[in-house]
């Protein structure tokens, strides 16, 4: 749940979450913009489809206008006073009998037919070729740059993830990619629809009568600075919506995670006001982006009025004066009209690609995104067991902090030893564990590995030997045994072995569908105690090399936690040269480490057995007599 103490904060928060992915925000006046340009590479991986789809577009955009002049040529032919065409009519004629008392049909009156007809075929074949091309190669895309966008999040550290909302993101790879999926499937069939239509009627008509074209197409040029004032000013406000839109989920996301914190505190209506800012901010944003466009697409009613009007009073004036043909003028006409359908279509495809242009500047930012913590040219692959881990001066900081979590950090740990962490919170416990991990790296200082910097290993092949339980145990949506064998192919009987360790059996077994009992959303089904005891053996079914405990048992029950540190260290399903490190609250978890070190302010106080330590009487001693209640507070 969020912190933010009013609807404004939390606003700015999540505005700001964005923001700070999408470094060209400044670039308000631009007609379209840069990012959308960026979706053609993911396109022409499928030139030869788009080839294709580019071709039957075309060939459907000129079998459009065939009967629109076969129409004109047809009105010649029935009209052969005032025809152009008169010296080409076909004097043969085929006398065809098909309804009685009509008189005789030449071949010519019948061609004119099944010229249309087939126009008209050709017309269906193309266009549904073109539009299953370009769907195809949308969709293909559409894969191809989420992909690339989920790659490039799962390559970022974890302190990019921990100032960002789960929502927002999600917005993006969702909403935002599935909007680059229609600018390439419906806004690039438009285009070619756009110039394929303009480009043949301007070559048919300006050979038809070049002065009566001019006269049509003139005008239009009026729509170039409706194109740029309307651009210009409705990009900011689709790039807000999309914003908003992230906004939103990423509350609802908040909000729908944490339910039952909302109803405990009755914050329902804290929510609800969250909500409705971000969806004001939405619907604002929306309404003054319809009204610049609802102004920009009359404009196109007006000019197109301009111009047909001009080319019915001039062509008739031209007709009657013998400069052009019943039959031309037919075809002027038929084109014209078949004209308005691309230029609304111009309009709707500029409102159509500023939508674009918001969503792929959010889209590209994340597939810019480029990690901090990043494997060396010369890295090598950990093949041998970790036998060693050493910190070496180790001091770090966060990102968004100005004082240093660990001081000068030393310490060391061999095979089959088990370290202890103990200290109050935020003392840098959690931190050892995460730069093991490497979720961070060190501002100084060295971590080692079997005595050699772990830098000089790449960060899947330590991974891949550590075994890791969070303070908040994580289990995805699906069974028992998806999430105890999550990301690897394991048999039952290793599973089992694997729960057995972990202490988890027992309660399996009790479950009506054993392994393959759902969990629910983040385990949501299960008890605090059951996922930890499921996410410990998910750790352990790998059998790590390393196996690093942060507050692991935190939500068991002493007995419980005894049965599995028994099983952990005594059992003889443990691994004995297994090095185990523990971060607990809870002293009793780790009295019997090999090694106990005591933390205060990001600095080791003290280190030594539990006895030792106890005999200190400082800061582990301290803790152990109000946790054993020889200290009454």
């Amino acid at each position: 749940m969020s912190k933010a103490s009013s609807p404004d904060l939390a606003e700015g928060i999540i505005v700001s979450s964005i923001s700070k992915d999408a470094s060209d925000l400044g670039e308000d006046k631009q007609i379209v913009g840069r990012q959308i340009w960026r979706i053609l590479p993911y396109v022409t991986r499928y030139w030869e489809r788009a080839i294709g789809g580019l071709l039957a577009n075309i060939g459907a955009r000129i079998f459009d206008l065939v009967p629109l002049i076969a129409i004109g040529m047809a009105a010649d032919y029935y009209n052969p006073e005032k025809s152009q065409f008169t010296d080409s009519r076909v004097e043969s004629f085929v006398t065809l009998d098909i309804i009685p008392n009509l008189g005789p049909i030449d071949s010519t009156e019948l061609g004119f037919g099944l010229l249309i007809f087939l126009s008209f075929i050709c017309l269906a074949i193309t266009q549904g070729l073109s539009n299953q091309l370009w769907q195809s190669i949308a969709y293909k895309a559409q894969h191809d740059i989420r992909m690339d966008a989920t790659k490039s999040l799962m390559n970022m550290e974890a302190s990019y993830f921990e100032t960002r909302q789960t929502g927002n993101l999600m917005s993006v790879l969702s909403a935002d990619v599935a909007q680059l999926e229609d600018i390439i499937s419906d806004s690039t069939t438009s285009i070619i629809r756009i110039v394929t239509t303009l480009s043949a009627a301007f070559c048919i008509l300006f050979w038809m009568s070049p002065t009566l074209c001019m006269i049509l197409f003139g005008p239009l040029f009026m729509i170039v600075p409706m194109v740029i004032w309307f651009s210009t000013r409705v990009q900011r406000k689709y790039r807000q919506q999309r914003e908003s839109t992230g906004g939103i989920v990423a509350i609802l996301e908040n909000v729908l995670s944490g339910i039952t914190v909302v109803q405990a505190y009755n914050a329902s209506d804290f929510e609800r006001i969250r909500i409705d800012g971000q969806s004001g901010n939405y619907r604002d944003q929306a309404i003054q982006a319809a009204f610049i466009r609802n102004r920009f697409i009359p404009g196109f009613h007006i000019v197109a009025g301009i111009s047909f009007g001009l080319l019915v009073s001039a062509g008739g004036w031209l007709m009657n004066s013998g400069q052009i043909s019943v039959g031309q003028f037919v075809t002027f006409l038929l084109i014209s009209t078949r004209m308005t359908m691309p230029l609304w279509i111009l309009g709707m495809l500029l409102n159509q690609l500023q939508k674009g242009e918001a969503a792929s500047r959010r889209v590209f930012a994340v597939i810019d995104l480029e990690p901090s913590i990043f494997d060396k040219e010369d890295a090598l692959p950990l093949e041998e067991p970790i036998t060693s881990l050493s910190f070496k001066d180790v001091s770090f900081s966060y990102p968004s902090s100005k004082s240093n979590v660990l001081n000068n950090i030393n310490l060391e740990i061999s095979s089959g030893e088990f370290l202890g962490v103990m200290g109050h919170t935020g003392a840098g416990k959690s931190t050892i564990l995460k730069l093991i991990e490497k979720f961070y790296q060190p501002q100084h200082g060295q971590v080692l590995i079997n005595g050699i910097d772990i830098n000089n290993f790449t960060i899947k092949s330590v991974r891949s030997k550590i075994g890791f339980v969070s303070q908040e145990p994580f289990l995805f949506y699906g069974t028992i045994k998806e999430n105890v064998s999550y990301a690897r192919e394991s048999t039952d009987e290793e599973i089992f072995s694997a729960l057995d360790m972990a202490g988890a059996s027992e309660f399996i077994f009790q479950l009506p569908n054993g392994l393959e009992s759902m969990v629910g959303d983040r385990g949501v089904m299960l008890s605090g105690g059951q996922r930890a005891r499921i996410s410990l053996a998910r750790a352990l079914l790998n059998d790590p090399d390393l196996l690093i405990l942060d507050e692991a048992s935190a939500a068991l029950d002493a007995e419980t936690e005894k049965r599995i540190q028994q099983s952990l260290f005594d059992g003889s399903n443990g691994k004995k040269n297994r090095i185990t490190i523990a971060v607990a609250h809870r002293l009793a978890t780790i009295r019997n480490a090999d090694e106990i070190i005591s933390m205060v302010d990001g600095s080791i106080v003290e280190r030594g057995v539990h006895g030792e330590l106890l005999e200190n009487e400082s800061v582990y001693a301290s803790q152990w007599s109000i946790q054993t209640g020889e200290i009454e507070s």
